[in-house]
């Protein structure tokens, strides 16, 4: 018996239709739609936007997502103004012990680490 994958539940923040709107923008295709819960994934990689409104929560959850180029997400990202878009926030690519990371802040608050 193996494990074969983790697949987080995310809170939306107070505005899940703008959360589902913003993962779409960032590539991660929808597998499927609950209306409360909307299932996403992108390379391999999936997690479940949950219609779920806790700051305390949010702001205290982090994901940390392993791909392949840091410079050239961040590029792609802030040349789409999706922090303009979304009023998600994004840093500079920066060099960490682990890898290349840039961080996104969701609408819910919850920090994606995108390590290279």
């Amino acid at each position: 018996m193996k494990f074969l994958s983790i697949e987080p539940f995310v809170p939306s923040g107070s505005n899940f239709e703008s959360s589902t709107q913003f993962f779409q923008a960032l590539g991660f295709q929808v597998n499927w739609n609950a209306g409360d819960y909307v299932g996403f994934e992108r390379d391999g990689n999936k997690f479940i936007l949950q219609k779920h409104d806790n700051v305390t929560f949010a702001e205290n959850f982090m994901l940390s997502v392993r791909i392949t180029n840091v410079d050239e997400f961040y590029q792609d990202v802030t040349a789409r103004q999706l922090p303009e878009k979304f009023g998600i926030r994004i840093s500079q690519p920066t060099d960490q012990p682990y890898g290349r990371e840039v961080n996104i802040i969701d609408l819910a608050g919850v920090c994606w680490h995108f390590v290279e």
